[in-house]
């Protein structure tokens, strides 16, 4: 079994700063579980690209405002209560004026120290 509260994770090697976000990373690779789950604070009057072309994600929006537009496609907003699954790896831009906080879920599993590279993808990382 697996107990974890958040504290235990910030401030640690599984808090991963960017410039538009900060990842707490609850589950990883290494634990065993077949996925990855995240406490992302999406930071205030950011835009991302973000294209998980080796992942698939789930995001569920617990704080905050935003939205999503899939690049070459629809414009969804996001507020508390919401969930968007890219389950067909789709490239998209995420923004916020006030901030968001997210739980994230990410199949195959994350690392821990993986960060958008320039096109927004996290590499496909074997240990």
């Amino acid at each position: 079994m697996i107990v974890k509260h958040l504290d235990d994770v910030i401030k640690t090697e599984d808090d991963i700063q960017a410039e538009t976000w900060n990842s707490r990373r609850l589950l990883l690779k290494k634990d065993g579980m077949g996925f990855s789950m995240h406490d992302t604070v999406i930071k205030p009057g950011t835009e991302t690209l973000i294209w998980y072309r080796n992942h698939v994600e789930a995001v569920y929006c617990i704080e905050g405002q935003g939205e999503i537009e899939v690049i070459g496609g629809k414009t969804y907003p996001i507020v508390p209560g919401t969930l968007y699954a890219l389950d067909g790896h789709e490239k998209h831009l995420l923004r916020t004026e006030i901030g968001m906080r997210m739980v994230c879920v990410f199949n195959p599993p994350i690392t821990g120290n993986e960060v958008h590279d320039k096109d927004g993808v996290y590499p496909l990382v074997e240990e």
